[in-house]
């Protein structure tokens, strides 16, 4: 699903990028919380269009991701 950022407000562009990420930000994403999504995005392209996932979908893919 995507959203239109006007739709999320200003709650959601506080972005961050995990301690983990490498200092040079080449290969890492950003993420933004917002009222009812979390946003994702590309930190080499941050004009591009962010992926707008339901919180439940990114907490899923988080647990995914650290049992890898």
């Amino acid at each position: 699903m995507r959203v239109d950022e006007s739709e999320c407000g200003t709650d959601c562009r506080a972005w961050f990028k995990s301690s983990y990420s490498a200092g040079d930000g080449g290969q890492c994403v950003e993420v933004a919380s917002c009222p009812d999504t979390v946003q994702v995005r590309d930190s080499k392209d941050i004009a591009r269009p962010s992926l707008t996932l339901a919180p439940s979908a990114w907490t899923a893919f988080i647990t995914f991701a650290r049992e890898v």
